[in-house]
């Protein structure tokens, strides 16, 4: 792209042996550039490795840009130039591309008939930090409540989803560092508008969130984006007639009694239904070797692998087994609200998560057919079902219980 080669630069200085020249050069200037955050993060990251540090004011030439040309039909320096009527000589190349923005801000200036430039450097102004491509209004319209962002690019697809307690504080998060990551410009340099949802709890926003990326599978999200559940207990008659539990992988037209992510979830679930049941270890897999069961010994297997019980003594308990593992309760998530009038409400239904909404104050919570009404049905994942389980736990205080437990 820039017509560099190794031969060229065979015989340049590293970077340390230039460091004094070029922090005397920068210190107690303004710092100029187009996308100021992505030049300066790595100048002031190799500045600082060399003993360094720089601590200058900014100004981004994009953002300025669109605010003194708007409605250009594009902001990259090449094509504002062209629109502008500049000349670039060695595009890509650090004198053309100097020379070039050198022209640029003359013309910002000259332009400037709203002071752009001087309310960019106050000290309380954003500008210099913010992406390039996004207008300051929708980082000012931001609430201080939870919720889920979404970073969508130029062409309106979401390329990132997030929640958070604070969703202002948090997006702000993203931006308000100089980080020198490669991943993290090429992130910003593509983040064009945001937009928001808010929730009445960080819980909800948790869900959302996972929902969400689900859904839309944003480019830079990396968590969440898998299939959860990996493995799965399955049930099926031997060739003798008994019935037997065994671990496999999830595979489409096979309906798992359990699935789980990590296969030892799996293992601790069936050791757990050998113990309860009197399961035969030997019928579930978990013992392979062709000695004695270990289960006769331990006391929990009565002989099925010998013969001993007869199939229907054993298939009897292996199906209570099974029925235990769907035995789950169904409750609901009562806590606040959007707007102090309301209450927010997430349902379980049989250990699954169904749905999240709010209800107004003075709303009867009857029944769970009723309760639906009310409320947004979401596909359901394991990493929400053990989110919501684990919070119901912590705060049994917040917990409806469908039906209610018999009164004291």
């Amino acid at each position: 792209m820039t017509g560099i080669t190794d031969q060229m630069v065979a015989d340049a200085p590293r970077f340390e042996e230039v460091a004094e020249k070029v922090y005397s050069l920068l210190k107690d200037t303004i710092f100029i550039a187009h996308n100021v955050s992505f030049d300066y993060s790595f100048l002031k990251s190799h500045l600082k490795q060399s003993g360094y540090e720089l601590n200058s004011k900014k100004l981004c030439t994009v953002r300025l840009s669109r605010k003194i040309f708007p409605g250009l039909p594009s902001y990259s320096l090449g094509r504002l130039c062209h629109s502008l009527g500049i000349t670039i000589t060695e595009r890509h190349r650090a004198g053309g591309d100097c020379e070039a923005t050198v022209q640029l801000f003359q013309q910002l200036i000259k332009n400037d008939r709203e002071q752009h430039i001087s309310k960019s450097l106050l000290r309380n102004s954003k500008e210099a930090i913010l992406p390039p491509n996004v207008p300051k209004a929708h980082f000012d319209q931001l609430p201080y409540t939870p919720g889920v962002y979404y970073f969508h690019n130029e062409k309106g697809k979401v390329v990132y989803v997030g929640k958070a307690n604070n969703i202002r504080y948090r997006v702000n998060s993203h931006f308000s560092n100089n980080s020198q990551g490669r991943q993290k410009q090429h992130f910003m340099q593509h983040v064009h508008s945001i937009s928001y949802q808010c929730c009445g709890t960080e819980l909800m926003a948790c869900i959302l969130e996972s929902t969400e990326i689900k859904k839309r599978w944003p480019v830079f999200n990396s968590s969440q984006k898998r299939w959860e559940d990996v493995y799965g207990i399955y049930c099926y008659e031997d060739q003798n007639g008994y019935k037997r539990l065994a671990i496999d992988k999830n595979r489409k037209g096979l309906n798992p009694v359990s699935t789980f992510h990590y296969i030892v979830d799996g293992h601790a679930l069936l050791r757990k239904l050998i113990r309860e049941f009197e399961l035969c270890p030997k019928l579930c897999f978990l013992q392979k070797d062709p000695g004695p069961c270990d289960g006769i010994a331990d006391g929990h297997c009565r002989g099925a692998c010998t013969g001993k019980e007869t199939q229907e003594a054993y298939n009897s308990r292996l199906e209570k087994a099974i029925a235990s593992l769907r035995e789950a309760p169904s409750f609901a998530i009562i806590d606040k609200g959007l707007n102090g009038t309301d209450q927010s409400c997430i349902l379980v239904i049989e250990g699954k998560f169904y749905g999240m909404g709010y209800l107004e104050d003075g709303t009867q919570i009857r029944d769970i057919e009723t309760l639906k009404d009310y409320l947004t049905q979401y596909r359901e994942n394991s990493f929400i079902r053990n989110l919501v389980l684990g919070y119901a736990a912590r705060y049994p205080e917040k917990i409806t219980w469908f039906p209610a437990p018999p009164a004291l």
